[in-house]
């Protein structure tokens, strides 16, 4: 039950249409996820797999959200709205988490043991992106909508882009999950090509000045 109300909590602060926690508790599909979730995985881990998977499934057909019985999921995950997100039997949630529908947690092939990703704390996965193999989202890190990450994600940081590239966002303090900011993301392709453009300038300017003289 304190974790049920952390979670009711969590999404009361994130969602500004939650207008009580007994709407929330009573409406909200990606709650409803979670707390079928807690039940499969407490059986996944007793090795009752079929019962496990049977939950699972009825999850899935209630709510539209996919949670293999298998993963392991922190404390306060926010699922906002939530249909057609996945998340596969290794992947692995940390705590303060946000994500958005049509998110996949996913693998990248038939590989056996460890295959989906692990997100740190404070990680906010945006609408429809893919995070897919065996690496780690570090925390306070966000993925931009409709990214596909097939790399390590460093804490702190923004990846953007198919396949998405990183932006490390150094000495600055973020919550990402806690402002629930999808669209001001900076984009390091523009920033490289920006980049690329000042030097061709100054260096048109510089063979210009060589040219006069």
């Amino acid at each position: 039950m304190t974790r049920l109300g952390e979670t009711l909590r969590a999404y009361q602060a994130r969602d500004p249409a939650a207008r009580s926690r007994l709407e929330i508790f009573l409406l909200y599909p990606g709650v409803h996820a979670i707390i079928y979730h807690r039940i499969a995985h407490f059986l996944y881990c007793h090795r009752c797999f079929f019962l496990a998977r049977f939950i699972s499934q009825w999850s899935r057909f209630w709510t539209g959200i996919e949670i293999h019985p298998g993963a392991k999921i922190g404390r306060r995950l926010v699922i906002d709205h939530g249909m057609g997100i996945v998340i596969g039997e290794t992947a692995e949630i940390g705590d303060d988490c946000l994500l958005y529908h049509g998110v996949t947690l996913g693998g990248t092939g038939k590989d056996h043991g460890k295959r989906h990703p692990t997100l740190g704390n404070n990680v906010l996965v945006s609408t429809g992106a893919k995070v897919l193999g065996p690496f780690k989202v570090g925390d306070n890190s966000r993925i931009a909508a409709n990214a596909v990450v097939l790399s390590e994600i460093p804490p702190n940081a923004t990846a953007v882009g198919v396949p998405a590239r990183t932006v490390r966002i150094a000495g600055e303090k973020v919550d990402f999950a806690g402002q629930v900011d999808q669209i001001h993301v900076t984009d390091p392709v523009q920033k490289e090509l920006k980049a690329l453009s000042s030097r061709l300038e100054w260096l048109e300017q510089l063979v210009e000045q060589k040219i006069q003289q």
